[in-house]
């Protein structure tokens, strides 16, 4: 079986004709006594599909164009509200951050009227042991300060601890929660005396204990226990906390307690440091 010829035009042949019929055309227009209505239509036919393939794929490549371009912008401004939105959230915590420092300084204002009758100085926290407790820690403050050894230290509306130890421009705070710490206490209202001291059974509920209370009073839970006259150390009439437990000793003599102080020694940021030492009642 014989396969059937088929005529097949190269490229160049194909290109060849092309440009003849153009050439023809052109040739035509110029004479007016032909019409070219008709090789116009021929021309319209055949030359219209090729146009609206052209324009189709110049309107793609237009919408590709303008589809990056709105994709860019909005890379760009995603990127931008994210800046924006991170420049809140910092003013956000930097304002927060302001209004709990303002709050703090607040209380240590309204702490200096309460104490006004003794001179202070204010400092910060610097460091602290590693416990989760403030037993000891280190201010920003020293001798050259006004700072010495022995000067009482007071926060948030009552007694934290005492100086161990100053450099020039710092210093060491020993706080009653400390179990080698005692102050002599006494309540408010009765003036019994009694040993306030740091408890290791107590400390992780963030209370101190009381004991050798010499007292046939009634004493009850919520009454203020403040520092006494009788301290060595410590200046009298600071507030170090409110009794939460009493017990009847077996000597049915003294009394035995627990005390919630008023500082939280959890979170100690900023102090007051009482220039007056007990022993000599004079300002350093």
């Amino acid at each position: 079986m014989r396969k059937k010829n088929r005529i097949r035009l190269k490229n160049k042949h194909l290109l060849a004709i092309l440009t003849f019929f153009c050439i023809a055309a052109i040739a035509l227009t110029l004479t007016s006594k032909v019409s070219f209505t008709p090789v116009r239509n021929i021309a319209g036919t055949i030359l219209l599909p090729f146009q609206k393939g052209v324009n189709t794929v110049g309107n793609l490549l237009t919408d590709t164009k303008n589809i990056a371009r709105n994709k860019e912008d909005i890379i760009a401004e995603n990127e931008d509200l994210k800046r924006q939105i991170n420049e809140l959230k910092e003013r956000a915590v930097l304002k927060e951050e302001d209004e709990q420092e303002l709050a703090r300084l607040r209380e240590l204002y309204a702490l200096d009227q309460n104490y006004s009758e003794y001179s202070k100085i204010a400092a910060q926290v610097i460091s602290k042991d590693p416990s989760n407790w403030f037993n000891s820690f280190i201010i920003n403050r020293g001798t050259e300060d006004g700072v010495n050894v022995e000067m009482n230290v007071i926060t948030n509306g009552g007694l934290v601890g005492i100086i161990t130890e100053a450099g020039p421009h710092w210093a060491s705070v020993r706080s009653i929660i400390d179990d080698n710490s005692n102050v002599s206490g006494m309540t408010m209202t009765t003036a019994d005396n009694c040993i306030v001291s740091g408890d290791l059974t107590l400390k992780d509920e963030g209370k101190l204990s009381f004991y050798q209370m010499h007292t046939e009073n009634q004493i009850n839970s919520g009454e203020k226990i403040v520092t006494s006259n009788i301290s060595d150390k410590y200046l009298p009439g600071i507030l170090i906390g409110y009794i939460d437990e009493v017990t009847d000793d077996s000597n049915h003599l003294t009394k035995t307690g627990v005390i919630v102080p008023t500082v939280d020694f959890r979170h100690i940021q900023e102090v007051l440091v009482i220039t007056t030492l007990k022993q000599t009642g004079g300002q350093q």
